[in-house]
């Protein structure tokens, strides 16, 4: 599979119980916006924010976000009502929690026949049991609607009885792991959240740790998180300088057939040609937005 070419640096999760949250979100930055029927949502709103989070969807408004909804598990009394409403809506994506397995997954992709081909299936990666088996289940990209892993760190701190700490340690190869097994099937993969919402600085530092380890973007639980996101996952002015140069290098006449070149003194193979077209895919439609 090729690697993914849109911009989703910024997941935004809104309560689709909150009607101006959902109406908010159509104007703000963020890449996509996860209307959120799982962990926002009381049991006694729960019928109302799936009936909110359909309409939202098919009155749409949302110009080039991905507009996502996240169910409740299957094995809840809202689940199997949840997917069928998504599956009939045809959002960008369904984000499913807790998965376990892939056997999970098959599940939730079963759940989903009859979505649209373009509604994709997001999972989040937050329980110790689905750790050892994450390539299998990012193996399932090839036959399923498998697009996503979603980092949940909160439920991981839980269940791991871990403390969730700046730095984020007892977590570290998880995350590695996890856009790892992402990388070998094609998926993406969307760090979790931080949950200092007035804390500008250790956003900043999560976000930067996730782009050194790989991530594509960062999950938000509020507005104001959105635009520090944004900029650590855009392309720097220096990469897409580097990138330039790199296809530029190899669109010559004279590097036809070649799989290694010398560009600005260094050598670049092949792999960094793709990783340069890769950059420049991203830093145009970052600027079109």
């Amino acid at each position: 599979m090729q690697p993914p070419s849109r911009p989703r640096r910024s997941v935004l999760y809104m309560p689709a119980s909150n009607a101006k949250a959902v109406s908010k979100a159509r104007s703000l930055p963020a890449d996509a916006i996860v209307l959120d029927l799982e962990d926002a949502v009381a049991p006694d709103m729960k019928a109302e924010a799936r009936e909110a989070a359909v309409a939202a969807v098919r009155e749409g408004g949302f110009g080039r976000r991905e507009v996502v909804i996240r169910c409740n598990a299957l094995d809840t009394p809202w689940g199997a009502d949840d997917l069928a409403a998504a599956a009939a809506a045809g959002p960008d994506g369904v984000l499913v929690p807790k998965i376990a397995s892939a056997d999970d997954v098959q599940a939730y992709d079963a759940a989903l026949a009859g979505a649209p081909a373009n509604t994709r299936l997001w999972v989040m990666i937050e329980t110790c049991a689905v750790v050892p088996r994450l390539f299998d289940v990012a193996a399932l990209a090839a036959s399923t609607r498998l697009s996503t892993f979603v980092m949940g760190t909160n439920d991981l701190a839980k269940e791991m009885r871990a403390r969730l700490l700046p730095g984020r340690a007892p977590f570290l190869p998880i995350l590695t792991l996890t856009v790892a097994a992402a990388r070998a099937h094609g998926l993406v993969a969307i760090d979790g959240v931080c949950n200092a919402i007035h804390d500008a600085d250790l956003l900043a530092a999560e976000a930067a740790q996730g782009v050194e380890f790989g991530f594509d973007g960062k999950s938000a639980i509020h507005p104001a998180q959105v635009e520090i996101c944004n900029a650590a996952f855009s392309p720097s002015a220096e990469e897409i300088a580097w990138a330039q140069s790199v296809v530029d290098a190899f669109g010559l006449p004279e590097a036809a057939g070649k799989g290694a070149l010398r560009v600005d003194g260094k050598m670049v193979e092949l792999l960094h040609h793709a990783q340069a077209q890769q950059i420049l895919a991203i830093a145009a439609q970052i600027e079109g937005r």
